[in-house]
């Protein structure tokens, strides 16, 4: 089992709670049929979670505990839905019974779990024969941005060098259509899409919102704990990426893979 990287600090929940269809799950909208049932593994603080409920017919969110589940279900309460349930899962080995679902999407969770390929070989086997399982996950060595900043380029080393020794696979995005093949889909669809940070409102929240994860979150913790870097060094990071938000032709690319399998 891998170690979260991120955490549930209101400086990632900020950059997380962002993410909605549109955005982050657009691939997977024509396959979603009114009457389905979808399994949201890894439904964070719901903001995906919640849009399925408007466009499906019944939603089951999972998260690894109690309190990063209450985020999407405080959320699923406020918007007043109620064809949303919830439930503590391990993507490794989920409760559910086979064929309980007619999609199960993952977002931004493979690159964090300790077998991916496991994890898809039981998102296949609670999908119904001929379901969808449809995942996205970032890929970090693929993220380019400007102004070419070295600090920057240390932020990725060092966010790469933590979620690896976390257990995890922070490049996954290229990863996902081998993964696919090796749990068992022969039917799989791979795709890309991005997110690009551009304009001056965009730069401000991307960039502030990074300024303060490096010096405020579990990263960062986990990178003074264990040594990777000290405080004066992730303050020189954080000041950096105030310099790309401010820069006024600054740009940055973050590529995705996804994948639409058939079970």
């Amino acid at each position: 089992m891998a170690t979260y990287t991120h955490g549930h600090h209101e400086t990632v929940l900020r950059s997380h709670s962002s993410r909605t269809i549109a955005n982050s799950a657009e691939y997977l909208r024509p396959h979603l049929d009114p009457a389905a049932r979808l399994l949201d593994v890894g439904a964070g603080p719901g903001s995906i979670t919640s849009e399925f409920a408007t466009v499906v017919a019944h939603v089951t969110a999972t998260e690894i505990d109690a309190n990063a589940l209450a985020l999407s279900r405080n959320l699923v309460a406020d918007r007043g839905l109620t064809n949303v349930d919830f439930s503590i899962e391990d993507v490794h080995a989920l409760s559910f019974a086979d064929d309980s679902f007619d999609v199960v999407h993952t977002h931004q969770v493979l690159q964090h779990v300790g077998d991916p390929v496991q994890a898809l070989r039981e998102m296949r086997r609670v999908t119904v024969p001929g379901g969808i399982v449809a995942a996205r996950d970032a890929d970090y060595a693929g993220f380019i941005w400007f102004p070419l900043l070295p600090e920057l380029d240390e932020w990725l080393r060092l966010y790469r060098a933590a979620a690896r020794a976390n257990g995890g696979e922070p490049d996954a995005g290229r990863r996902l259509l081998s993964w696919a093949r090796a749990a068992g889909f022969d039917d799989v669809t791979a795709t890309a899409s991005t997110w690009c940070y551009a304009t001056p409102e965009e730069r401000a929240w991307w960039g502030g919102m990074w300024a303060d994860r490096i010096l405020e979150s579990a990263l960062a913790r986990q990178l003074v704990d264990s040594g990777l870097a000290g405080p004066s060094e992730l303050q020189t990071i954080s000041d950096a990426w105030k310099r790309w938000a401010d820069a006024g032709d600054g740009w940055y690319l973050v590529p995705h893979g996804e994948i639409i399998a058939r079970a």
